[in-house]
């Protein structure tokens, strides 16, 4: 990063979380979401040797990249790819490109039976598919938090050896259910020791932070705003399809179907039918696939409205965002009464300040 910029970029080995080296970046840029794994690129500069020497510690795939601002840990994850870049100038670079280490859940496959017949609180489950995750890390590995902490929500489920589920997949799947679950690895440092801990977080039927709401302000602390309203996401009745059971080779095989389901909230406005499909072939219980069908139906009812707001960081931001509540207040030609109203904040990308740009982050957020 430039001379400028609050974060330091730590790199670490991805087995023992032992710092391997603090490496100038440029050109950062990093995001994290609720639901899904978050992403950093950036750059290297590699003026001579010594520096070239520092870089070659960088290894894709074995290693993690923390960023840290103010003696807070912002962002964590494992660099999955890395670019050597030399200009028509003989200038060297080494560009990287790193998600958090949800992203590792994506890499692995389910190759051992994990069978769960009788009704399992789904936060076992997930910790359970979250440890057999971290014993592929090393000795660090991720903390699936406390084992005692349940939802209250009993499912059962099945992967089987041989079946190659993907482990994102089976827990996206099990978390997309009716009154189902988040999920996310969160980096801080231990207050007592300052070690650096991955966490696993959950949160039923939604994930949240804090108990006080960050407010923002237009104007104000807000640079900028916008409130997509999309209908071609949303729908008015849902169908999830499963997995086939037809073992008779003589008659067309078919696949395991939910019932149609509508929004338990009514929509306040006439609406038109609009269909939402979702294919779950690993599925063949039926019960399973109503509840996929109607969280999808009710998460997406009508149409899809995600509000976006540009702030610019100080120290009043703090670095766990994610699952905050976050309280708009906006006044302008489209709201000449104000608009006041409270959402969650369920993506983060942050732009560190370099060339006196500055430090801005954009929030992904949530109606509540």
């Amino acid at each position: 990063m430039a001379l400028d910029t609050p974060y330091r970029a730590i790199f670490c080995d991805l087995f023992t979380d032992t710092t391997l080296d603090i490496l100038p970046l440029r050109d950062v840029s990093f995001e994290d979401y609720i639901g899904r794994a978050g992403s950093l690129s950036g750059t290297v500069p590699i003026p001579d040797r010594t520096m070239a020497e520092r870089a070659h510690k960088i290894k894709p795939g074995r290693t993690t990249v923390y960023l840290e601002r103010g003696g807070d840990l912002w962002w964590g994850g494992i660099v999955w790819t890395s670019t050597l870049q030399g200009s028509d100038r003989g200038v060297l670079s080494l560009g990287i490109q790193a998600s958090t280490f949800d992203s590792y859940a994506g890499r692995r496959r389910i190759r051992t039976d994990l069978k769960y017949t009788q009704p399992t609180d789904q936060f076992t489950i997930a910790r359970t598919l979250w440890s057999s995750l971290s014993a592929g890390l090393g000795s660090s590995g991720i903390d699936t938090g406390d084992p005692e902490a349940t939802s209250g929500v009993l499912r059962t489920a099945s992967w089987l050896y041989g079946d190659e589920t993907v482990y994102q997949e089976a827990l996206d799947q099990l978390g997309a259910q009716e009154n189902g679950f988040e999920y996310q690895i969160f980096v801080f440092r231990d207050p007592e020791d300052g070690k650096r801990v991955r966490q696993l977080r959950l949160g039923s039927p939604k994930l949240h932070t804090g108990s006080t709401d960050m407010v923002f302000d237009r104007p104000g602390t807000i640079l900028s705003y916008s409130l997509p309203d999309d209908a071609t996401r949303g729908g008015t009745h849902a169908l999830a399809r499963g997995a086939t059971t037809n073992t008779n080779a003589a008659t067309t095989s078919r696949p395991t179907l939910s019932s149609v389901a509508t929004p338990k909230k009514p929509l306040d406005d006439r609406w038109p039918q609009l269909d939402l499909s979702s294919d779950h072939n690993d599925i063949s219980d039926k019960a399973t696939l109503d509840s996929l069908a109607q969280a999808a139906v009710d998460a997406a009812a009508g149409s899809v409205l995600i509000p976006e707001i540009s702030i610019r960081l100080g120290g009043i931001v703090p670095p766990a965002l994610l699952g905050r509540t976050a309280r708009i207040r906006i006044t302008d030609e489209w709201h000449p009464t104000g608009l006041d109203a409270r959402y969650r904040i369920v993506g983060v990308k942050v732009r560190p300040a370099e060339r006196g740009r500055p430090d801005t982050a954009d929030l992904a957020l949530e109606e509540r």
